[in-house]
């Protein structure tokens, strides 16, 4: 029997062992895709408790508390931080299966030596050697930056941010990349509370009056130049779906009309605004030489009551069945025609769509650079073992594996950076698997390479990460 978490977790063949131990496991991590706050880096925060650290603000955490009949006054009501964690420990023996179990255990060994099981009766224990530890000096923010073997940070940042932190960041003597990413999710979401507001922000934010949706699109290009001067080197979309009605510039103006009115919108025109705005961010990220990352079908908020006691982005979101392929299809083609196509990274989070974003790959891939066009890492609901190993494949199938840009976080917590072994050790285990049925030779030099370049050189190169700060 193999025991948990021992040396050879996640790897089952010596060839898996091999790739993983003397290529994949001391390579830097280039994390190009997370929630961390900024500030909370540039402040080197210090954690009181574990709670703090792993319950705050995870709503992974949070699904499973609620899916155990756990009361909400103890997930994220005001319960104390030693309740909330009890709780939590208490939960977890019962989601076997469920990638959470290995994060957690893995996070506790890596970061704070505990060799144990978390459970409602070692939650004690747990809490009180995590207490101690986190009062150390190498547990606060970029301390954990700093052990985890992290070369860059890519945080999610609204364009109206005066990306303060991250300036001042630059100007410090840290050495990580703490480098923001374009998101004007808000400025898209014209059917969405808020959008009037917004605007009022956006327009502010970059010193102009903002009456057409041509001025919008202005707007975010002013945005654009100054996050491009900040370091800047992707953007990314968190679309329900992708849309396509490329209607009038003067259909999308008359739209955006209709929303500060605060007049009812059809699809049509919610889709021909969003189009509009869509292809022309497009554009610009091609001519700055940025990456633009697309998250597709998700579903948000669909329990009601819920996101009106919480909020969004409290644990209820879902996997959408959206007919995306398309849409996504005419998209791209619209920036090729135009030779103005970016660097894109596509994520689905609905799983069925793997092998058509493959085969789309190869459809756009060109203008003489290695993978372009991205599958990007299995996402959110995917991020588990069969998940990973079942985008890689896919990938693998259908595309270029060797020029896979890896993994990221997609997290708000310092501890998440044992998602990038996790991943590692996945991916070893695949090709190891290769290797030793005879599917790949034991070309141990072209093997490391590839496993090195998926692990971080391929995301430093497709980043423009290369020069100095």
């Amino acid at each position: 029997m193999t025991r948990f978490l021992e040396e050879d977790f996640l790897l089952t063949t010596p060839a898996a062992h091999k790739l993983y131990y003397e290529y994949a496991a001391k390579m830097p991590i280039y994390d190009y895709h997370c929630h961390i706050d900024p500030k909370e880096i540039w402040e080197d925060r210090k954690f009181e408790n574990i709670t703090q650290i792993w319950l705050g603000g995870d709503h992974y955490k949070w699904r499973i508390l609620r899916s155990n009949g756990v009361d909400e006054k103890y997930i994220t009501g005001n319960a104390s931080d030693r309740e909330k964690f009890q709780k939590f420990a208490e939960t977890l023996p019962r989601c076997i299966g469920n990638p959470m179990y290995h994060w957690c255990h893995m996070e506790l060994k890596n970061y704070f030596g505990y060799q144990g099981i978390l459970n409602g009766n070692t939650a004690e224990e747990v809490w009180n050697l995590t207490e101690e530890r986190l009062q150390q000096s190498d547990f606060s923010a970029r301390s954990l930056i700093r052990r985890s073997n992290v070369a860059m940070v890519g945080t999610t940042d609204d364009p109206c941010s005066d990306l303060i932190y991250h300036k001042l960041l630059k100007d410090s003597d840290f050495k990580v990349k703490v480098l923001p990413s374009f998101r004007p999710d808000p400025a898209l979401n014209i059917h969405k509370p808020g959008f009037k507001e917004y605007i009022g922000r956006l327009s502010s934010a970059s010193g102009m009056e903002i009456s057409s949706a041509a001025d919008v699109a202005r707007a975010l290009s002013r945005r654009m130049e100054y996050f491009d001067t900040c370091g800047c080197r992707s953007a990314d979309h968190g679309l329900d779906y992708v849309m396509f009605r490329p209607e009038s510039d003067k259909m999308a103006d008359l739209t955006y009309q209709k929303a500060l009115n605060g007049d009812t919108l059809s699809v049509e025109e919610i889709e021909s605004y969003q189009t509009y705005l869509l292809l022309h961010c497009g554009r610009e990220y091609a001519r700055l030489g940025w990456v633009m990352q697309l998250h597709f079908s998700c579903m948000r908020n669909p329990n009601s009551r819920a996101f009106g006691l919480l909020g969004p982005d409290s644990g209820f979101d879902s996997i959408a069945v959206s007919d995306s392929c398309a849409n996504l299809y005419s998209l791209m083609d619209a920036w090729e025609r135009e030779n103005k196509l970016p660097k894109t990274i596509l994520y689905s989070l609905n799983p069925a769509d793997n092998q058509w974003i493959d085969t789309l790959l190869g459809a756009f891939q060109g203008s003489g650079i290695s993978g372009k066009i991205q599958h990007g890492s299995a996402w959110w609901f995917n991020d588990h073992i069969t998940g990973m190993t079942d985008q890689l494949i896919s990938l693998g199938n259908l595309g270029i594996l060797g020029n896979f840009v890896g993994m990221l976080t997609d997290s708000r917590s310092f501890l998440s950076y044992a998602r990038h072994e996790y991943f590692r050790r996945i991916l070893c285990n695949l090709l190891g698997r290769y290797v030793e049925q005879g599917e790949y030779p034991d070309d141990w030099i072209t093997l490391g390479t590839i496993v090195q370049d998926i692990c971080g050189n391929n995301t430093k190169r497709y980043f423009n990460l290369e020069g100095g700060r």
